[in-house]
């Protein structure tokens, strides 16, 4: 307890309390904060190592290698991405799958953009149920929408076939060369457009309402406000989803792996860079060189996810 002082200052008593001296925090407190960061992140980190990067450095192992008829397994250093960057089979389906992106990620942008705008915009009478009704494809797998896809192109047994017929008018191949592409992109834009519609409606609730009413106070209108304060805002949600579709695009596999059943002779097993992968290392038993083909397509998206930031961000710049 601390004990009183008296002191007189111009004829006035001042009584001066001296406070105890203050305690600072020991060392191992302090040492115990500091590694509880670590501790939280150790789980993932751990399972980020065993689940992704060992899988990976085990499959850059692999493409260094080759196994022969004579003399086993060896090691051929890059040999393997030599003959990989002058196969006409992987080129050819990087370049089929480029072309997917290029028709099919802007249809299904611009189909997100304008349902999200919609709905935004509070005019739409049963909002919720459209935009549950817009998502749901998404929630649907790719395994049960492609096989439910193949049923309604199918010429023979599918409605479109058969509602044609009855009709006298010819039948629509939508399974074969020409079509299969744009059919491809009608399943994927049906399956995630919901998606994307949610990220950019997320996207478009975080603008302040304080900047609809200065611009209505100032005589904008609905569209002017749309593309004056919506669409800048959207930018940063755009750039995601463009993100997400160029590595979705160039990972196609599932819609394509499942259409081959019923149109082998359109759909090759290297329809796609990523089903020549698979192909490759389930059918071909080519471990090696399958190895090799996936790490040139990762590095093709890498590569590609790089150029679409590096041109969001040139045009952001003044």
């Amino acid at each position: 307890m601390p004990r009183p002082r008296a002191s007189r200052s111009r004829g006035r008593e001042v009584t001066v309390t001296h406070a105890p001296p203050v305690r600072r925090a020991g060392r191992p407190g302090f040492v115990r904060r500091r590694g509880a960061g670590p501790l939280f992140v150790a789980p993932f980190l751990v399972l980020f190592a065993l689940l992704f990067l060992a899988p990976l450095g085990y499959a850059a192992y692999l493409s260094f290698f080759q196994e022969r008829l004579v003399g086993g397994t060896v090691f051929v250093g890059l040999d393997n991405y030599t003959t990989a960057l002058t196969d006409p089979l992987l080129l050819h389906g990087v370049g089929r799958v480029a072309l997917f992106f290029a028709i099919q990620v802007p249809i299904m942008l611009l189909l997100a953009l304008v349902f999200a705008l919609a709905l935004d915009s509070g005019l739409l009478y049963l909002a919720r149920v459209i935009r549950l009704g817009i998502f749901v494809p998404y929630a649907v797998p790719s395994v049960v929408a492609a096989l439910m896809w193949g049923y309604l192109y199918g010429p023979d047994f599918g409605p479109f076939g058969q509602l044609s017929r009855e009709l006298g008018l010819p039948v629509p191949h939508f399974l074969n060369e020409s079509w299969m592409l744009g059919s491809l992109a009608n399943i994927v834009t049906w399956e995630f457009v919901g998606y994307n519609m949610i990220i950019l409606y997320a996207a478009l609730r975080t603008i302040p309402q304080e900047l609809y009413e200065a611009a209505a106070m100032d005589g904008a209108g609905a569209w002017r406000i749309a593309r004056s304060i919506k669409l800048p805002a959207l930018r940063p949600a755009l750039l995601l989803t463009l993100l997400f579709s160029v590595i979705g695009s160039f990972q196609l596999f599932n819609e394509p792996n499942l259409l081959m059943k019923i149109a082998p002779d359109v759909i090759s097993s290297s329809y796609t860079a990523n089903l020549y992968a698979y192909s490759l290392a389930f059918t071909g038993n080519q471990l090696n060189y399958a190895a090799t083909v996936s790490f040139l397509l990762g590095l093709v998206i890498v590569i590609a996810s790089y150029a679409v930031l590096l041109t969001a961000n040139r045009r952001r710049t003044p």
